[in-house]
C-alpha cells in the first residue's frame, strides 16, 4: 500500500517563531550602519566645495575631513559604557540626535573650524552606532542566524555609501556640475551634507520601536521582561526558563565590565582583546576609505572629469553592496576565517595592480592624467579592491567583533577595538591628501603590503566563531 507521508523523523521548524520580527529590529538597529556609511561618505561630494568655499590647502583639506573620525573613535570608546548603563536603544536614540544635530550645522557652517567640529559631533555618533549595532544584533540574534543578522551592519553601511553618492551625484547634476552652484539658496555641498536628517529622523523613530537586549535585562534583574523579548525571537522549542537562568549563571559569575577587565597577559590587554584590535585596524590600513572619502578628488587628480568621477565613486558603491551581500550569504555557511583570507589575497593583488597604474601618472600642460591603459586598469582595479573587500573584511570584522569576546568583556572589548578602528581611520584619511600630492603610487604600495599582511595575521591568531554561542566564548 502506497503513502505520502514522508519518510523518517519529522522536521522541527527551527526557525523563530517571528523571525520578521527578529529581522525588523536587526534591521533597526542597523540603521546607524546607514547612517555611519552615509555620514562617512557624503563629505566626498562636498571636498572640492569646502576647499574653495574656505579657501584651504590639502593638509588643512584632510584635517577637517579626518576630523570626524577623532569623535567616531570617542563616541566608540564611550558607547560600551553607556550600553550598559543606559540601555542598548537608549544609546541608538542619542546617537539620532547627535546625527541630526550634525547634519544641519554641516549644512550652514559660518566658518572651516564650526564645520570641523560638528563633523566631530557626526563622528561621536557613528562611534556609538558602529558599536552599538553590532553588539546589539549579536545578543537578540538566534546564534543560527547570528552572522545573517549581524552582517546587516555591514550591508546598511554600504547602502549608506551608496545612497549619499547618489544623492550627491543628483545634486552635483542640479547644480550644473559645480558642488559650489547655488541650489535652493544655498551651495550644493550644503544641501549634500544636510541631507543627511531625512535618515537621522528615520534612525530615531525605529531605535524608539525596538526592544531591550534580553542580555541586558537579565543583567538588570528584569527577568520576565527578558523572557517575553526572548520568546520572539527564539525558536518555538526554546525553553525560556532555562535560556534566562543560563544567562544569568554565566553573568552572574562575572563582574560587571569595565576597561580594568581588559588588562592581562604580558602585552597589557588579553589577546583576545589585541585580536579584535588588529580586525580593525587592518580593516582600514588596506586604505578602503580613501575610495570612500576622495573618490572623487582622485579620479580629478588623474584627468577624469568631475561628472565623470562622482559616477565612478558611485558604481564603487554599487559593487560595495554587491560584494556585502556575497558575503552576508556566506559568513554562515563558508565562515568568518575562510572569507577573510579570500578577501585579504584578493584586495593585495587589486592593490599592487592599482599602485602600478598609479605610477604612470603624468603632467600634460599642467594637468594631471593617466594614459588610457593604465587609466582603465586603475578603475578596474579599484572596483575589484572595492569588491574583496566588501565580500570579506567589511563584513567578517563587524560579525567576529559583535562575536568574539567573553561576556563580562564584550562591550568594553567591542569599545576599544572600534576605537582602534576609527584612530587607524583617521591616519589614513589625514594623511592621504599629503601621501597622494608626495606619490600617489607609493601610497597604494603601503596599502598592499597592509594586506598582504594581514593574511599570516588571520591565520596565526583569529578564532573562527561559526555556529557557537555568545556564552561559549572566553
Amino acid at each position: 500500500m502506497s503513502s505520502n507521508a514522508p519518510l523518517g523523523p519529522p522536521r522541527v521548524d527551527s526557525r523563530p517563531r517571528h523571525l520578521g520580527y527578529v529581522v525588523f529590529i536587526a534591521a533597526s538597529a542597523a540603521m546607524g550602519g546607514f547612517l555611519f556609511g552615509y555620514d562617512s561618505a557624503v563629505i566626498n561630494g562636498a571636498v572640492e566645495g569646502v576647499k574653495g568655499r574656505f579657501e584651504v590647502g590639502s593638509a588643512t583639506l584632510g584635517a577637517v575631513i579626518a576630523i570626524a573620525l577623532v569623535g567616531a573613535a570617542l563616541g566608540a570608546m564611550l558607547a560600551g559604557r553607556l550600553a550598559d548603563r543606559l540601555g542598548r536603544p537608549k544609546v541608538m536614540q542619542l546617537a539620532a540626535l547627535f546625527f541630526a544635530a550634525s547634519s544641519l550645522g554641516c549644512m550652514m557652517p559660518f566658518t572651516l573650524w564650526d564645520l570641523a567640529a560638528w563633523r566631530i559631533l557626526g563622528g561621536v555618533a557613528i562611534g556609538m552606532a558602529s558599536v552599538i549595532a553590532p553588539a546589539y544584533i549579536a545578543e537578540v540574534a538566534p546564534a543560527e542566524y547570528r552572522g545573517r543578522l549581524a552582517s546587516f551592519q555591514q550591508a546598511a553601511i554600504v547602502l549608506g555609501i551608496a545612497v549619499s553618492q547618489l544623492v550627491n551625484y543628483g545634486l552635483l547634476n542640479l547644480a550644473d556640475g559645480d558642488q559650489r552652484g547655488t541650489l535652493f539658496g544655498v551651495e550644493a555641498w550644503q544641501l549634500m551634507l544636510g541631507a543627511e536628517l531625512v535618515p537621522a529622523l528615520v534612525y530615531g523613530a525605529l531605535a524608539l520601536r525596538i526592544p531591550e537586549s534580553p542580555r541586558y535585562l537579565v543583567a538588570q534583574g528584569r527577568f520576565e521582561e527578558a523572557k517575553r523579548v526572548l520568546a520572539r525571537v527564539e525558536p518555538p522549542e526554546t525553553d525560556l526558563d532555562a535560556e534566562v537562568r543560563r544567562i544569568d549563571e554565566r553573568m552572574r559569575s562575572e563582574h560587571k565590565p569595565s576597561l580594568r577587565d581588559l588588562l592581562g597577559g604580558r602585552f597589557m590587554l588579553l589577546p583576545i582583546v589585541w585580536v579584535g584590535i588588529g580586525l580593525s585596524v587592518f580593516q582600514q590600513l588596506v586604505g578602503i576609505n580613501v575610495i570612500f572619502y576622495y573618490s572623487s578628488s582622485l579620479w580629478q587628480s588623474v584627468g577624469v572629469d568631475p561628472e565623470s568621477s562622482f559616477f565612478y565613486s558611485f558604481t564603487t558603491s554599487i559593487i560595495n553592496i554587491v560584494g556585502t551581500v556575497i558575503a552576508m550569504l556566506l559568513v554562515d555557511r563558508l565562515g568568518r576565517k575562510p572569507l577573510a583570507l579570500i578577501g585579504s589575497a584578493g584586495m593585495a593583488v587589486s592593490l599592487g595592480v592599482a599602485a602600478w597604474a598609479f605610477s604612470f601618472k603624468q603632467e600634460i600642460n599642467g594637468e594631471f592624467r593617466l594614459p588610457d591603459l593604465q587609466g582603465g586598469v586603475a578603475l578596474v582595479a579599484a572596483h575589484s579592491f572595492v569588491l574583496f573587500f566588501a565580500l570579506s573584511w567589511g563584513v567578517v570584522v563587524w560579525v567576529m567583533l559583535g562575536e568574539m569576546f567573553p561576556n563580562r568583556i564584550r562591550a568594553a572589548a567591542l569599545g576599544v577595538a572600534a576605537g582602534a578602528q576609527w584612530l587607524t581611520n583617521w591616519l589614513i584619511t589625514v594623511s592621504f591628501p599629503t601621501l597622494s600630492d608626495w606619490n600617489l603610487s607609493g601610497s597604494y604600495v603601503i596599502y598592499t603590503v597592509f594586506a598582504v599582511l594581514s593574511i599570516p595575521f588571520i591565520l596565526k591568531w583569529v578564532p573562527e566563531t561559526k555556529g557557537k554561542a555568545l556564552e561559549e566564548m572566553g
